[in-house]
């Protein structure tokens, strides 16, 4: 089985290599990563008809057992893009993400690009496995090196090599995103698993953005974000499960079509522009 690893913080960085490691014995594993940081980027694959990212092999990826490793200078979701059109050799079996510091939960799946390169990899009919391991920089005020160098990664990555080796032995009909979230403790205290919805919202949420002037500079700002308390969420939802150690699977359909009844307006107003197709 073809493995394509990737990551949005970076080839560099602690979680990839960690994974790698967890899941190099289950598969051909080519890792195919961005050059640098980018989380947030979603299925962003930037505008690639002007200009051509620069791709190095890397062959200094500090894990044995991996078939070979790129570093592309674009977003994770571009790296599953060239993948899909052949760049990195024949079709793969399956995608896997991360592992990311800070768990994917409620609002931020939209924004992640740990789950953004999956779910690029499922328009080549590829599944995925995006991995996140809650971290306590956000609701701890812990600066982020500190916070990295707390996460349990084995925790993580054995977590995701047992998922993901029993995936390839029963891969799905049609194709899927699991979106894995681990709780930052040892094994021995993950409380289980459970499938949840993905929440409404996060444990800690962003709660005012404002423009705050740069000294010095005339209409330039920065932006100053505030972020609200952490709250206790229902343990059905993904970051709820999180909080009371429980390994969360929440399972991404495809971006389909939805029946409304409640846009008449508009469409009465396309019916008088245009006309409706097929209409008597």
């Amino acid at each position: 089985m073809r493995i394509l690893l990737t990551n949005d913080d970076g080839i560099d960085a602690p979680g990839i290599r960690h994974l790698a490691e967890a899941i190099a014995p289950l598969g051909e594993v080519t890792v195919i990563a961005p050059a640098h940081e980018h989380s947030g980027a979603s299925c962003a694959i930037g505008p690639i008809w002007i200009e051509h990212p620069t791709v190095i092999k890397r062959d200094d990826f500090p894990v044995e057992g991996i078939v070979e490793a790129f570093s592309v200078d674009g977003p994770p979701a571009l790296c599953a893009f060239y993948a899909r059109l052949g760049a990195f050799g024949p079709p793969f079996d399956l995608v896997v993400s991360g592992i990311n510091p800070g768990a994917n939960v409620g609002r931020s799946v939209y924004h992640s690009g740990t789950v953004g390169a999956c779910l690029s990899g499922r328009h080549a009919g590829w599944s995925g496995v995006a991995v996140s391991q809650a971290s306590n920089w956000a609701a701890e005020g812990q600066a982020v090196e500190d916070s990295i160098a707390a996460q349990k990664w084995e925790s993580a990555g054995r977590v995701a090599a047992t998922f993901v080796e029993a995936m390839l032995r029963d891969l799905p009909a049609h194709p899927v995103v699991a979106n894995i979230n681990v709780p930052n403790v040892d094994v021995d205290e993950i409380a289980g698993w459970a499938i949840t919805e993905i929440g409404e919202r996060p444990p800690r949420a962003m709660t005012k953005a404002q423009l705050v002037a740069r000294e010095g500079e005339t209409d330039v700002f920065d932006i100053d974000v505030v972020a609200g308390d952490l709250v206790e969420l229902p343990v059905e939802w993904d970051a709820g499960a999180v909080e009371r150690n429980l390994v969360s699977v929440s399972y991404i359909s495809s971006f389909v079509h939805e029946p409304r009844t409640d846009l008449a307006a508009a469409e009465a107003a396309l019916d008088a522009f245009v006309g409706r197709h097929g209409a008597a």
